[in-house]
């Protein structure tokens, strides 16, 4: 049995014990944070009240800038426009999304934000805030150019909080994204310590590679997964990643995982015109990745897809005529595992 120092300098002792401590926004190290109207997301609060200024700045047609193309920040943009407000992207990337969808689906986001309006400037970053009487009047940007803004948001990503762990002695990842470094088991280098959620870079069996994964459907099943390992069930977490986003009139579903550099083509299948579709991510004719675009019902099938590992006909990929269904056989059909991984049914929202 071990122990820990709580705050109050009590000592808690445990059998296992599960680091949770999630992430926290990514924030703007530039001059002019301190004014008035610049703002991290992080607590439903924090959403309550950047509600209430997207309407004010609707009704008064104010300027809103977003330091990020990444997920926040469209939806974000999305919500603004909604309301009325002008609204200004900076991103350093040539798409939004870039390093999630690469530029073929990024710019299909970028041409949807700017039919609502949306300005986008690429290849930049904010690097400073202006001001005057503590309020936002404008933001500059590393290649010279400046923008009218009355609030600024920040969306440049988030930051595992590690540093209980790295005060414990655990095995940090230090590849892309950081975070406590865990076993499929979501065991750190402590066999009794676990790590769970948007802290944890799992050496994921499925994908062959350490990922920290931030959206919601990891959290909501990391923490079972784990709980069922302290108690010493076998477990293998190897669910495919999956998120999901709504921006204007577009709601999409994403399952797998294909960086750029990672595929070598984008096959898509349905409208891409009308934004009724699915992409898919392939790489030597397998899988990676699948995103549904206004075309419901198809999590479990795209899933099964990248869970296979197997070779599919592109075309046949591209034909709505051809069932996802009959393309691919799942590794292991049959059996979940620990972790109830094989089915897509419980991931999206």
């Amino acid at each position: 049995m071990a122990a820990r120092r709580a705050p109050d300098g009590t000592r808690v002792h445990y059998d296992k014990l599960l680091l949770a401590t999630g992430a926290e926004p990514r924030r703007l190290e530039v001059p002019g944070t301190d004014l008035a109207g610049v703002h991290h997301l992080r607590r439903l609060a924090h959403a309550d009240r950047l509600r209430g200024v997207l309407s004010a700045l609707g009704q008064e047609n104010g300027h809103l800038v977003i330091a990020g193309a990444g997920w926040i920040g469209l939806e974000v943009a999305a919500a603004a426009r909604t309301y009325g407000a002008e609204v200004t992207v900076i991103e350093p990337e040539p798409t939004p999304l870039h390093t999630v969808l690469g530029p073929e689906l990024g710019s299909l986001f970028a041409d949807l934000h700017r039919e609502h309006g949306v300005r986008f400037h690429f290849g930049a970053r904010l690097t400073e805030i202006t001001g005057t009487d503590g309020m936002v009047v404008s933001v500059r940007t590393d290649d010279g150019d400046e923008h009218p803004a009355h609030d600024v948001l920040a969306a440049i990503g988030a930051a595992p909080r590690t540093a209980l762990a790295e005060a414990a002695g655990l095995e940090l990842f230090a590849g892309p994204g950081g975070g406590i470094a865990v076993d499929a088991a979501l065991r750190t280098s402590d066999p009794d310590i676990y790590a769970t959620g948007d802290v944890a870079a799992v050496a994921h069996p499925l994908l062959g590679e350490r990922l920290r994964v931030e959206h919601w459907a990891n959290a909501l099943n990391g923490g079972p997964a784990a709980a069922r390992a302290m108690l010493g069930k076998d477990v293998s977490y190897d669910r495919v990643p999956y998120f999901f986003s709504d921006q204007y009139d577009l709601g999409m579903e994403y399952s797998g995982y294909a960086p750029p550099g990672s595929y070598d083509q984008v096959v898509c299948r349905g409208d891409v015109g009308k934004r009724e579709f699915i992409a898919f991510w392939l790489r030597d004719n397998q899988v990676l990745a699948g995103l549904n675009a206004n075309v419901w019902d198809v999590t479990g099938p795209i899933q099964d897809l990248v869970r296979s590992g197997v070779r599919v006909d592109p075309h046949a990929l591209a034909d709505p005529g051809v069932p996802l269904e009959s393309l691919g056989t799942p590794r292991g059909a049959g059996a979940a595992g620990a972790t109830g991984a094989a089915g897509g049914a419980a991931d999206p929202a």
